[in-house]
């Protein structure tokens, strides 16, 4: 059974604006700030995640494009998937490192 791609989309941009409320219950990259620039950071934090959106949906897109084609199989998804989170999360963390400084 194939997600269509409007679900897939709604799915990808629903985790998108989900992740800042998740990372903030969870362990905030902000957490390791002080206190007082831990609103800062977290604003910093969204706006990446926003920034990046228009990417991961598109990788889903081109990912799920290739799932229906045949052209790799479950768990080949599932494995690019937590590669792709796991680096495009360690790329965010940079430019959140990065970009206070650049203020």
């Amino acid at each position: 059974m194939f997600i269509s791609r409007s679900i897939l989309v709604s799915i990808l941009f629903g985790l998108i604006i989900t992740i800042p409320t998740w990372a903030k219950s969870t362990n905030s990259p902000c957490d390791k700030y002080p206190p007082a620039e831990q609103s800062r950071c977290a604003e910093i934090w969204k706006e990446l995640n926003q920034e990046d959106a228009p990417i991961i949906a598109q990788f889903g897109l081109d990912q799920q494009n290739r799932r229906e084609e045949g052209r790799i199989n479950a768990q080949q998804h599932l494995a690019e998937n937590m590669a792709f989170i796991k680096q495009s999360t360690e790329k965010r963390l940079e430019r959140l490192t990065e970009r206070p400084a650049h203020e």
